[in-house]
């Protein structure tokens, strides 16, 4: 029986998930969700995940939210992107949680300001903060990806799954590739896998194209 992930194009967390299933070859389906018009906020969708979040994994009898979570679950089913070692789990560990907290977080809210919410409820002061912030967590990833081909390892990890789901969206964020040559090559190394695909690809779009 396929996973079913409940998701929406424009999520980069969501993004996370589909982006693993699909490069561990792993069986799976999406279920659309109509996010920018409360679908994640309806009875119906609460009774699957009580948080009103998207990605939600649903394999028979298991439901789980959080992206991070997903994502080690699915290497529990796939044996894959964990890490080899104890000691290279927890570093993966350590750059999913850092990019759940300093990175994803912080592109999502800066993108989500600057392309999906109305102009006149947008404020300057707010996206020059995030921006900031986002700018300090490329600098960290870019100064560590010097050398490297991954993040952890010498292989796609979890870590890399996390890290890179925002980054292949187009809409403005201030992120330009040119300006971080490790995080261009390492994104290149990403979506030269075989069977690696565009959110959109993946995922339906919760709002129209533009």
């Amino acid at each position: 029986m396929a996973m079913k992930l409940y998701c929406f194009g424009e999520s980069g967390h969501s993004y996370k998930a589909a982006l693993a299933m699909t490069l561990a070859g792993v069986d799976w389906e999406p279920v659309w969700v109509d996010f920018f018009r409360g679908g994640a906020r309806s009875p119906e969708f609460l009774a699957v995940n009580e948080m009103g979040e998207c990605p939600v994994l649903v394999d028979g009898d298991v439901t789980l939210a959080q992206s991070g979570v997903i994502l080690d679950y699915l290497t529990e089913k796939t044996g894959k992107f964990g890490g080899s070692t104890p000691d290279g789990r927890r570093e993966v560990l350590r750059w999913v949680l850092w990019d759940n907290h300093k990175f994803s977080s912080q592109i999502g809210m800066l993108r989500f300001q600057m392309n999906f919410l109305p102009a006149e409820k947008r404020s300057a002061d707010v996206v020059a903060f995030i921006a900031g912030r986002v700018k300090s967590a490329f600098k960290t990833l870019e100064t560590h990806l010097q050398g490297r081909d991954w993040i952890v390892g010498d292989a796609l990890t979890n870590a890399d799954l996390s890290c890179c789901s925002y980054l292949f969206y187009t809409e403005d964020f201030g992120f330009d590739r040119s300006e971080y040559p490790n995080i261009d090559r390492w994104l290149d190394n990403i979506s030269a896998l075989p069977g690696w695909k565009h959110p959109y690809e993946l995922m339906r779009r919760a709002l129209p194209d533009a």
